[in-house]
């Protein structure tokens, strides 16, 4: 009978040895990305309120503007990763490409197609009434980012994970 339960016992797969849900708060470059991220964010809400004197959630979430929260997550967690591993180990070379081609595409794709979507929606505006597309919903126009502001989150992204790791 002890043999039984013993078998029993051994088969069972072993607990992780000391996990917990709260050791995703010590990933360093995770932490970084996300607190990049926020701050961004944050910045651009309280611009919002500012300039326009009203408050706007979408600004919490969406995307373009001053600065970009894309290249504030992505820089920080390249430099993130380049303090804790080193600046020549290969995670930060893919953190550092990855964040290459994000604020590429920030700054040209995503800013271009919005300016495409400003002119459609300009033609559509002009359109009769009883066209079909008349009635069409605008489309999204701050899709995008001035080298500006990619610039800006970039560096707002490098204070951010410098601070962490001076801080931390």
């Amino acid at each position: 009978m002890g043999d039984g339960a013993d078998g029993a016992a051994a088969s069972a797969p072993p607990a992780a040895p000391g996990f917990s849900y709260l050791a995703v708060f010590h990933n360093y470059p995770l932490v970084a990305a996300l607190v990049g991220f926020a701050i961004a964010q944050s910045i651009k809400f309280f611009v919002t309120w500012y300039k326009e004197n009203r408050w706007d959630p979408k600004q919490l979430v969406g995307s373009g503007g001053m600065p970009s929260s894309h290249s504030a997550t992505v820089t920080a967690l390249a430099i993130a990763i380049g303090f804790q591993d080193g600046f020549g180990c290969s995670q930060f070379a893919i953190a550092a490409i990855f964040a290459s081609v994000v604020m590429y595409d920030a700054s040209g794709i995503r800013l271009h197609a919005g300016k495409q979507a400003a002119v459609l929606n300009q033609i559509v505006c002009e359109l009769p009434t009883e066209h079909p597309l008349s009635e069409t919903r605008p489309l999204r126009e701050l899709l995008g980012h001035t080298p500006t502001q990619v610039v800006a989150g970039a560096l707002l992204g490098f204070t951010i994970a410098t601070a962490g790791q001076l801080f931390l």
